[in-house]
């Protein structure tokens, strides 16, 4: 690589992966799938070492995020980004699910216990944004009042776990914060942007009884998941999104904040714009959901049309958005320790 090559708004090349949950649902936003295949997952942006995502255009088209972040660093992911830095692992990925059946039931664990049993990995808070939602559809997300890990424990044995678990319907629009912690699950008939750590740590609690790809049914981690289960998340409910200040022809909210990212969504009407910078404290994610537009920045101009996602490097400095049809946005950085 040329140290020297100027970052630049990086696209990547999307990885998919292939679960039994999955089905053939991302075709409907425009993208060419593997054929005769389900596809649960698309990581469309990737520092993992598992599955990096490659850039597909420009000077460094090729290179995956983890060569790029190893390279550039601080200049890449920003000054807020210590821990990324001192691991050398971007510190966010980007996914595309398609959950066209259940998930199992399951929690992820926190950056401490990660730490101390999962090899020093982190652990994973995450974000659920429904690009769309069927009329009935609905997740698991948290617990019900009174459920406590004796009482989890022995309706999972006795085959009464769903008594313990908290349904929340969901719409087309909605987010939800998932933290490190929480009891979870889709239950199919939805499209979803996941925003989370760099983390693929999962521990399975319920498969509902079913047969993994061989035959046999797919691991569970009960007793791990038991370690991290936050019994006190009860009946949470979506986001409630905060209005942002916008200038004219756009509408902004903050749909969600952890420790670890902010996401907002952003709506332009045709011909409006919405400008800003990364000076060098955090990158950021931009998607767009629908609609068309321009990105422009001191080094050139991009067309983008949704679903579609690019980074913003830390360096990048100022960049405007102009909307050549009504679009819709989700932006996602670093957010000061400060507004955490």
């Amino acid at each position: 690589m040329n140290r020297r090559t100027a970052l630049y708004p990086l696209t990547f090349q999307p990885e998919y992966r292939h679960y039994l949950w999955g089905g053939r649902g991302l075709e409907r936003l425009g993208r060419s799938l593997p054929p005769a295949v389900p596809v649960a997952e698309s990581w469309e942006i990737s520092g993992h070492p598992d599955s990096p995502t490659r850039v597909d255009a420009g000077p460094l088209e090729g290179l995956p995020l983890t060569a790029i972040m190893q390279a550039y660093g601080e200049e890449l992911v920003g000054r807020r980004c210590e821990d990324a830095l001192a691991r050398g692992r971007f510190p966010l990925l980007i996914k595309l699910l398609d959950a066209a059946d259940r998930l199992s039931v399951q929690v992820h664990p926190p950056d401490g216990y990660a730490a101390q049993h999962e090899a020093g990995e982190w652990g994973k808070t995450e974000m659920w944004y429904f690009l769309h939602a069927e009329p009935d559809a609905h997740i698991i997300y948290g617990l019900q009042p009174g459920v406590d890990r004796e009482r989890f424990r022995r309706a999972l044995a006795e085959g009464r776990l769903e008594e313990c678990l908290h349904f929340l319907p969901v719409r087309t629009g909605d987010a939800v914060l998932v933290p490190a912690g929480a009891v979870h699950a889709l239950l199919g008939g939805v499209l979803v942007v996941e925003i989370q750590q760099t983390s693929d740590l999962t521990y399975r609690v319920y498969d509902w009884d079913r047969l993994g790809p061989d035959g046999r049914p797919r691991p569970l981690h009960i007793e791990k998941a038991l370690e991290v289960v936050d019994f006190g998340f009860v009946r949470p409910g979506p986001a409630q999104p905060a209005p942002l200040p916008a200038p004219p022809g756009a509408r902004g909210e903050l749909l969600g904040q952890s420790a670890y990212f902010a996401t907002e969504r952003w709506e332009l009407d045709a011909g409006a714009r919405r400008q800003g910078v990364c000076s060098g404290e955090t990158f950021e994610i931009w998607g767009i959901l629908h609609g068309s537009a321009a990105l422009e920045w001191a080094g050139g101009r991009l067309e983008f049309a949704g679903v579609r996602f690019v980074l913003l490097p830390a360096c990048l400095g100022t960049y405007c958005w102009t909307a050549s049809s009504p679009s819709a946005f989700l932006r996602t950085y670093v957010p000061a320790p400060a507004l955490a």
